[in-house]
């Protein structure tokens, strides 16, 4: 009987809301060829109404106008019509795109729940805080052997206020000294013998000059 008659399996899917507004689109479109044809017929009427004087002939010709332009406010109001239906599917669809992001979105959100439980059961949160404290300690352990390490020998560790007062002194008796090595230092330029003289060298004995003496010339 199935072969004969078929099965409720060959059956047409049902449209999809993307099929009905491609319909729609394409009803809106044969429309509005309609609408533009029933423009240009008006067009022409009104031209050659212009040209008509009142008569038989200019009645006629207004009868076929007012004839088109009822045809093309019905072919308008059937293009609202049908805009208005897409613009319905298309926030329809709209609606059920979104919806289906949603759910999967709570999908993954759901799956990944899942995961976060799973890896979380496997972390012992007191072995975790065990391992802190002891990473603590290691660390403090490193400062002080680092302190070790670093500390001078030949340094003592406890200065009392006498040193104290000895280096607060220092600066005194060094400028103390700076003062006496300036005042003795003119006695070891007086020691020092000449070696440059001022006039002509001293002579010595036996190198008496003969010269004799310039007369004096007197005025009686």
């Amino acid at each position: 009987m199935n072969r004969i008659f078929g099965s409720s399996s060959s059956k047409k899917p049902k449209p999809s809301l993307a099929d009905a507004i491609a319909s729609t689109d394409a009803r809106a479109g044969s429309i509005e060829v309609k609408i533009k044809k029933l423009d240009g017929e008006l067009g022409r009427y009104k031209e050659q109404m212009s040209k008509l004087r009142n008569g038989p002939g200019k009645d006629a010709i207004q009868q076929r106008a007012l004839r088109t332009l009822k045809q093309k406010r019905m072919y308008e109001a059937q293009l609202a019509q049908l805009n208005q239906q897409t613009f319905n599917i298309e926030n329809a669809a709209l609606a059920t795109e979104n919806l289906r992001n949603t759910m999967a979105t709570v999908d993954a959100m759901k799956q990944a729940n899942k995961e976060l439980r799973k890896q979380y059961g496997k972390i012992d949160v007191d072995k975790i805080e065990s391992m802190h404290y002891d990473m603590e300690d290691l660390l403090e352990q490193a400062n002080e052997i680092q302190e070790t390490l670093g500390r001078s020998y030949a340094v003592p560790d406890e200065v009392d206020e006498a040193d104290l007062e000895a280096d607060n002194h220092l600066p005194e008796l060094d400028a103390l000294a700076l003062d006496e090595e300036e005042d003795t230092s003119y006695l070891a330029d007086i020691n020092k013998a000449p070696t440059d003289f001022i006039d002509d060298p001293p002579l010595e004995l036996g190198e008496q000059t003969h010269e004799a003496p310039e007369a004096v010339k007197t005025t009686v």
